[in-house]
């Protein structure tokens, strides 16, 4: 199949969170299975061009803007063996000339811009793939475009699966966002088509993906449930129940190649299921690093965005709750939110000189790699989740995991002391109540377990390291499902 995904992240060279690294993952195995895959992406400013190989002009492009139209250049390159096509559009707009990929007040219309862009590449370059896989609102508008204009035009062969990462941004605005992409506002602001549930008078960018797509899908199946029978769904709820013939939740996987701690290039310390005695070396360079005491204490680390999903709060909670429990504890995250990064800037001076704890406020995706190397025990207090891949990388090396039971979290983490399944299938704790009480439950069980039961510590760590979590089989499921919308 010739599969051409469109979307605003892809790792190594645009990330922001795991939408990049699912983009990434995905391409690979498709990749590896046999398909022609590109991968369409803005050209911004923020790129990392030292992760782009042999990149150079292909094409000039007019895109229609407000009936106007505006000069882009299409570059092609390989990142990570992959072939991308970045779009730059020479508009007064500078939409992606902003020092960062998302967060600005005219994001819809950056984006909606990218969507019409994307499509008139593939029309003008002679493109017409079997599939066209969308990511998330910032590219809801693909399969509206393409079964109200660019079909019409010549695209009549692609079919569209649409992947919803996180319902907690779906893309609201108003209707200069359709004139913007020369979409008539009449026609689609509609209860059936992009009219926002909750206010008539928004575009609902994320519903025209579901409404138009031929098939959705979402990254865990207990976030699939979640988002059509809870507020998780965010008003889409509805919108999801009456499309629900062609929706379901595929778990999301992660790069072996690039998570792997065996031959990881950035840890001090290569390890495996078999060598897991050479992790202690992780964890004594990790101190190293951070300035943290040599005790005999587990590390409990974070590894996150900081934002109000992740449960900031809970996290500072826990800092202080594993400083009290004779737990060392190591942040790794960004705020983007000003009173969120000021909360954790205020706790990170009121804790800086403390000898068993390091905030590290910022993203740095070689110290990650050195996190998970170094850690005992991850923290994930998500109030939702729709996948998460911290657990999944962290377990991969060797790391205990404690989450709320949200989302993919539930769907990949057994808890160590509640469950019908053998110990061998047991992999971390989990707790219910999203509250402190909640979270020291299961903080104060994986901490306990480490210092009185080492053995079965052990044991936990190999469960972990033993399950399937790459992309083998989230590959298959979505193969499956390009199968079953192509022509």
């Amino acid at each position: 199949m010739h599969i051409t995904m469109i979307s605003a992240e892809c790792a190594p060279v645009a990330k922001v969170g795991g939408l990049g690294d699912f983009v990434e993952g995905l391409a690979h195995d498709m990749s590896a299975r046999g398909h022609r895959v590109e991968i369409i992406l803005p050209k911004y400013d923020c790129l990392r061009l030292d992760r782009i190989w042999d990149m150079h002009k292909v094409q000039d492009l007019w895109v229609p803007l407000f009936g106007d139209w505006v000069h882009c250049d299409v570059e092609q390159g390989h990142a990570d063996g992959l072939t991308c096509y970045f779009i730059e559009p020479h508009a007064p707009q500078a939409f992606f000339q902003r020092g960062r990929i998302y967060g600005e007040a005219d994001d819809a219309e950056r984006f909606g811009f990218f969507c019409r862009a994307a499509l008139e590449f593939l029309l003008k370059s002679g493109r017409n793939p079997d599939i066209i896989h969308c990511h998330d609102w910032q590219t809801g508008l693909v399969p509206v475009l393409l079964y109200e204009i660019y079909q019409e035009l010549g695209l009549t062969h692609p079919r569209v699966c649409y992947t919803l990462h996180n319902l907690g941004h779906q893309g609201r605005s108003g209707a200069q966002v359709l004139h913007l992409a020369g979409l008539d506002p009449a026609r689609a602001m509609t209860p059936d088509r992009l009219q926002d549930p909750g206010n008539p008078a928004d575009v609902n960018l994320m519903k025209g993906g579901i409404v138009y797509a031929n098939y959705v899908t979402t990254v865990s199946p207990r976030y699939a449930w979640e988002v059509q029978h809870t507020e998780q769904g965010g008003g889409l709820q509805e919108t999801l129940k009456l499309h629900a013939h062609k929706f379901g939740g595929i778990l999301n996987g992660i790069d072996y190649e690039v998570w792997n701690p065996q031959t990881d290039p950035l840890i001090a310390e290569t390890y495996c299921d078999t060598t897991l005695q050479r992790k202690a070396r992780n964890k004594a360079a990790l101190r190293r690093r951070l300035m943290l005491e040599e005790a005999f204490r587990p590390v409990v680390a974070v590894v996150s965005r900081l934002d109000s999903q992740k449960g900031p709060a809970l996290i500072q909670h826990a800092a202080h709750f594993c400083l009290a429990n004779e737990a060392q504890f190591v942040l790794l995250g960004e705020a983007q939110d000003p009173l969120v990064n000021e909360g954790f800037q205020t706790l990170k001076h009121r804790l800086n000189d403390n000898p068993h704890c390091h905030l590290e406020l910022g993203h740095d995706e070689e110290l990650a790699h050195q996190f998970f190397a170094g850690a005992d025990i991850i923290l994930l207090p998500s109030r939702y989740e729709p996948c998460g891949l911290t657990q999944m990388i962290g377990m991969r090396y060797g790391v205990v995991p404690v989450v709320h039971r949200v989302g993919g979290l539930a769907d990949t983490v057994v808890d160590a002391n509640h469950s019908e399944l053998e110990f061998s299938q047991r992999t971390g704790y989990v707790f219910n109540d999203f509250t402190p009480e909640g979270l020291e439950s299961a903080l104060q069980r994986a901490i306990g377990l480490w210092f009185r039961y080492p053995e079965y510590f052990r044991q936990l760590r190999l469960n972990g390291m033993q399950r399937d979590h790459s992309w083998k089989h989230p590959g298959g499921r979505y193969q499956d499902v390009y199968e079953s919308i192509r022509v």
